[in-house]
């Protein structure tokens, strides 16, 4: 099987962490000798993972960004599929909240949505399988370690998909720029899935049929939309602090 890149100092740390077995061995930066970078080489050594020392060029040509010195060579991280869905929500501790993206195909917003989703406390990422971003190396190091922690989840059919979770009690939640519910005025309580579509053309017509409602976010300024990442943690931390405020 053909070999994966993870790259940067934080997304290595935390495969090595999480999943050690992944990685086939570190590529590290000939004469850098920092301590962050002796911590992972140490990790690297008990879990039994080879270290080639090479020049920079090397690592530049393997990671299409932001190194930091080290990169990994990994099997690929697989997207998961339906039945690694249901097997998900059978086994959900406490209410669902998940997160939904149609049509977001930049792998940087998809890196970016999957870190926020952890800090969230997303227990999964769904999207469709085609017109989808894919979980790259890029989606990985800008998950910062976020893309080994939450299960991203490829569907053949969204909107059957968007069904199976209505069965299982789960209020699906749509965004939209017309919607006519305000964000802050809506009810966010309870089992959720958050969908958020693509940057401009937002969710496609039958995935926004299959929503339970559809809410927007108040913009007072002179821009229309914001960046999908962006977007997305301004929802799911109004979902956060909602269920926050309904423990207390």
């Amino acid at each position: 099987m053909k070999a994966d890149i993870t790259f940067g100092i934080h997304a290595i740390s935390t495969l090595l962490n999480r999943d050690p077995a992944r990685v086939r061995r570190l590529l590290v930066l000939q004469g850098r000798r920092d301590k962050r970078l002796q911590v992972l080489l140490e990790r690297a050594e008990q879990a039994g993972i080879a270290v080639k020392v090479v020049p920079k060029a090397k690592l530049d040509e393997m990671a299409q960004g932001v190194h930091q010195g080290v990169v990994a060579e990994t099997t690929p991280l697989q997207a998961g599929n339906e039945k690694d869905l249901e097997a998900l929500l059978e086994s959900l501790q406490g209410p669902a909240l998940l997160l939904v993206l149609d049509g977001v195909t930049d792998p940087h917003n998809l890196g970016a949505c999957l870190r926020t989703a952890d800090a969230a406390g997303v227990q999964a990422v769904i999207a469709p399988k085609d017109k989808s971003a894919p979980l790259n190396a890029t989606a990985v190091k800008v998950a910062c370690g976020a893309a080994e922690a939450v299960p991203y989840i490829q569907v053949t059919n969204l909107a059957r998909t968007l069904q199976l979770l209505q069965q299982y009690g789960i209020w699906i939640t749509g965004t939209a720029g017309e919607a006519s519910h305000d964000l802050y005025e809506a009810d966010l309580e309870g089992p959720m899935a958050l969908v958020m579509g693509a940057e401009g053309k937002g969710m496609r017509r039958l995935t926004r049929e299959h929503c339970d409602q559809l809410v927007r976010i108040p913009m007072v300024g002179e821009v229309s939309s914001l960046n999908v990442s962006v977007a997305t943690g301004v929802c799911l931390f109004e979902i956060v602090r909602r269920r926050k405020g309904a423990l207390s």
